[in-house]
């Protein structure tokens, strides 16, 4: 289950603790939420709209500054410390937790942040490898860190696209922009449509009575990053097609349903496939939307279910143990819809379940994966989190 603000406290006395212990001083305490997708996935590279909620588990950040030009990070995860100097930041990415910590500073310092030394001690909550972004957790976490002990600031906005551009180039993912927008703009009890294209967002109420249960695979196949960035390259092989005959196409966001059928025989079938992902996937983030303010929840399910069918068919990121727990989650009472989230390949499902009914489907749920699988399905109990901030 997510934490409970009881836990955060806890969470927060004991890296404090652990830090003064390190470093005899008080630290200042940051922390910066995962997410889950609850509508729109592949789309945030393709200019178009997602449907996110930030959920109640944090990577936090004690901090505190240091008079020399060297980052002192140490991770509790990982159970490791590496130095960082602020001077010798540059290089490809590394392949290592650091890359997230070393590309935030990085950007910084080359949008003329004058920064500081810092020693950083990191507790992640966000489980890694299951599609929840602790990526991007980690990366705003580590700016909001890095520019108070520098005694700097810049706009959130600006942040959200520093974290964005350290991921591009110092961790090798060509990630969108939801993951990092979440983490920064996210409210309690809301999830947030995005426009990807113009960054505006509209916050969005989940009802009270219906709660968000991410089940982790426990699978994570390792051709997931290169397959991204292949996705990635078939959606921009799209846009080269349309763009032969329709000169305004700048992504796969300006396409509709009858372009992309007019257009089929310009496309081979892999391409055209993912186009028929990307460009219905948009117009069922903005169906979800105008579900959520009529707060009918059945067909926000229905369009959860239309999603993955989609993500398992047309754009083939899905894995036979997710298509097993949208499966499950669809035979279970009081669930409203299902569906993976996240990048794809494994990780999670996010599925929609009425209040009274989590405990039954949290059951079924485990007994029967367990039984097909002989894998033991990680469940958390969500409500959508509040964004990233200092912790007080």
């Amino acid at each position: 289950m997510a934490s409970s603000p009881t836990s955060y406290e806890s969470t927060a006395e004991f890296l404090s603790d652990e830090f003064q212990r390190s470093y005899r001083t008080r630290p200042a305490i940051f922390r910066a939420p995962g997410r889950v997708n609850l509508i729109g996935e592949h789309t945030d590279y393709n200019d178009g709209f997602v449907m996110p909620a930030a959920i109640g588990f944090y990577t936090w950040i004690a901090a505190s500054p240091r008079p020399d030009r060297t980052l002192h990070v140490g991770s509790g995860e990982f159970h490791e410390t590496i130095d960082l100097s602020l001077d010798f930041l540059g290089g490809p990415p590394r392949k290592h937790w650091s890359d997230f910590v070393r590309g935030v500073a990085a950007v910084l310092q080359s949008r003329g942040v004058r920064l500081t030394g810092a020693n950083l001690m990191i507790q992640g909550q966000v489980p890694i490898g299951a599609g929840l972004s602790s990526s991007a957790s980690l990366e705003i976490a580590a700016g909001l860190a890095l520019l108070a002990t520098s005694q700097a600031e810049v706009p959130p906005l600006d942040l959200v696209k520093i974290a964005q551009r350290a991921e591009h180039q110092y961790v090798g993912t060509l990630c969108g922009i939801m993951d990092q927008f979440i983490a920064v703009f996210a409210t309690s009890g809301h999830a947030l449509m995005l426009d990807c294209r113009s960054l505006e967002s509209q916050s969005l109420l989940v009802p009270d009575n219906a709660k968000l249960v991410i089940c982790n695979s426990m699978v994570k196949h390792e051709l997931a990053s290169g397959e991204y960035n292949r996705r990635r390259a078939e959606c921009e092989a799209g846009v080269r097609a349309f763009q032969r005959s329709m000169p305004g196409v700048q992504a796969l966001r300006d396409v509709g349903l009858a372009d992309l059928a007019k257009h089929k025989a310009e496309l081979n079938d892999v391409v055209y496939r993912r186009c028929r992902h990307v460009v219905s996937e948009n117009q069922r983030v903005l169906d979800a939307a105008e579900s959520l303010r009529a707060g009918d929840l059945h067909r926000f399910g229905q369009l959860m279910y239309e999603s993955h069918r989609s993500l398992q068919k047309d754009y083939e990121v899905s894995s036979t143990e997710l298509d097993l727990l949208v499966d499950i989650a669809a035979s279970c009472e009081g669930v409203y819809g299902s569906r993976m989230t996240g990048g794809g390949f494994g990780g999670c499902t996010i599925t929609l379940v009425r209040s009274q009914s989590v405990e039954p489907f949290r059951e079924k749920t485990s007994e029967t994966y367990k039984e097909k699988t002989g894998i033991t399905a990680d469940l958390y109990v969500c409500s959508a989190a509040q964004g990233a901030g200092e912790w007080r």
